[in-house]
């Protein structure tokens, strides 16, 4: 049994099960991957895949024991790299970031820049998802850490920590008659039509269970992944539009007005996500502190440990 043999299943599962495209992102050769897999089914007695002919289709039984093994073993070697780099360098390497479009637009921009003075020769990347694709994306080592509203809380294999709370606001144009509304409630804007974001990001779940409740069906005119684009067409006279608090600048949307409506849809809370059991760089703690001033690495290192008594809002 060798680490190429468990790279190559791991490899094969990542890639839906194709054994060319797990070569070629292993830069190796087909054959090579299929004998290897092979020769470790014999040496454990069991099949890992189930074949329709020479082509894999899935994983057995067994074989979905045999990958979280694998999966485990993977990542405390990555951990083991991880420990090496950064004993040989306490300040400089690269940090991938997996957000929304409404944290990367924002939220992060002054955390980043605070980050980055901190450590210059740290490179920095920025992904952008929807929840489900980011928590994958730290699930898979592709990204060190996820930010997102609390959806990605339940999600298996990560540790998520809150950052913080927001809620949501109605924007509309400045004449609008529900500036008028001392209070306002859940029918006054199901009377308008609305614009707002796509049922993936940023609480929508709350908004349209909020709906529910009251029986309400609410004319949704426009989805979109980004609250510049709701404005946008909020400005241009369409409807009303539901954002998060954070997206909405006084000074820059001068042609809107914003209402807020945490009485109606509740408080969301932005979290903070790391995959279970990675070894995190010193200046990714640091970048969570920035993030988060009511984290620090001991209350970091206490939720990884599994510790979850002192760390919810």
């Amino acid at each position: 049994m060798n680490l190429h043999q468990l790279r190559f299943v791991r490899e094969a599962v990542r890639q839906n099960y194709n054994l060319t495209d797990a070569a070629k992102a292993l830069f190796t050769s087909q054959p090579g991957v299929s004998k290897a897999i092979i020769e470790l089914e014999e040496e454990l007695g069991v099949d890992i895949f189930t074949r329709h002919g020479k082509r894999i289709r899935g994983l057995t039984e067994p074989g979905r024991l045999v990958l979280e093994s694998v999966e485990l073993i993977m990542q405390e070697i990555d951990s083991m790299k991880r420990i090496g780099k950064e004993f040989a360098a306490q300040d400089s390497g690269s940090f991938t970031i997996a957000t929304t479009h409404t944290q990367a637009r924002y939220t992060l921009p002054k955390v980043v820049q605070a980050f980055m003075l901190k450590f210059p020769k740290v490179r920095l990347s920025l992904l952008q998802g929807n929840p489900r694709q980011i928590a994958e994306m730290v699930q898979r080592d592709q990204a060190d850490l996820a930010i997102a509203t609390e959806s990605i809380a339940a999600i298996d294999g990560l540790i998520t920590l809150p950052c913080y709370q927001w809620e949501h606001v109605v924007v509309v144009p400045v004449d609008h008659p529900l500036l008028k509304s001392k209070s306002v409630t859940l029918e006054e804007i199901a009377a308008f039509p609305l614009i707002t974001y796509d049922s993936a990001f940023a609480g929508r779940n709350k908004i349209d269970h909020a709906f529910v409740l009251r029986g309400l069906k609410p004319d949704i005119l426009l989805e979109a992944i980004d609250a510049d684009v709701i404005k946008t067409y909020v400005e241009l006279g369409m409807g009303i539009g539901i954002i998060a608090g954070m997206a909405f600048d006084a000074e820059r949307d001068k042609g809107l007005r914003s209402i807020p409506v945490g009485h109606l849809f509740g408080m969301n809370v932005s979290r903070v996500a790391v995959k279970q059991g990675a070894y995190l760089r010193s200046y990714i703690y640091t970048f969570i502190e920035l993030l988060t001033p009511t984290l620090n690495r001991k209350l970091i290192e206490q939720a990884m440990s599994g510790n979850k008594e002192h760390y919810e809002l």
